[in-house]
């Protein structure tokens, strides 16, 4: 063997050996991608419990009137109870257009607590289904490449699904109408 035969050899060990760390590091992304991605579900799931729990309170608390009470109740129970994704995200959808409709109707100061933290559980909502909504994006690019897809780097795993749902919080307190302009411009709602 000759120097350059040494050489063509180390040379070919290195290549193989960088393209094997490359494939190892696209690996491991992927799989705490995915990692990152039950945690992000589970914040989630725990936000919409939560959100949930806090309307179930409100509804039943007397700070809203008859009608809204049971309408938020309602809302509340279906999205405790829908199984599939589909049903669930259109049943946290209501449960998102009823909690604005309803705590746009209540009177500022009224309700207290309750009704901060009903305000603060959806706004963790909004943040939670963010947080997971960027996280399967960025699953979507790093499963992307062609690369990812030939050597069957994310193994079994399925592609993710975004959750699609109307996570819009409500107004804060401070913000909706209470008969008197609080900025002076008279369009606050």
């Amino acid at each position: 063997m000759n120097v350059a035969d040494v050489l063509a050899v180390v040379s070919t060990l290195l290549v193989l050996l960088a393209v094997s760390f490359y494939l190892s590091w696209r690996a491991t992304r992927l799989d705490r991608l995915h990692t990152r991605l039950e945690t992000a579900q589970a914040a989630l799931d725990a936000a919409l419990a939560r959100r949930g729990a806090v309307a179930g309170e409100l509804a039943v608390s007397g700070v809203l009137g008859p009608a809204a009470g049971m309408l938020l109740s309602d809302a509340a129970a279906r999205a405790r109870r829908a199984e599939e994704r589909a049903d669930r995200e259109l049943a946290e959808s209501n449960l998102s257009q009823v909690l604005r409709a309803v705590l746009a109707e209540t009177p500022p100061g009224s309700g207290g607590d309750l009704v901060a933290e009903a305000h603060a559980a959806a706004r963790r909502v909004h943040i939670a289904r963010r947080f997971y909504n960027d996280t399967v994006t960025a699953i979507h690019t790093a499963r992307s490449s062609r690369l990812v897809g030939v050597l069957h780097l994310a193994g079994h795993a399925r592609l993710p699904a975004y959750f699609e749902m109307d996570d819009e919080p409500p107004a804060p307190v401070d913000q909706r109408w209470d008969g008197s302009p609080t900025r002076g411009d008279g369009n606050d709602r």
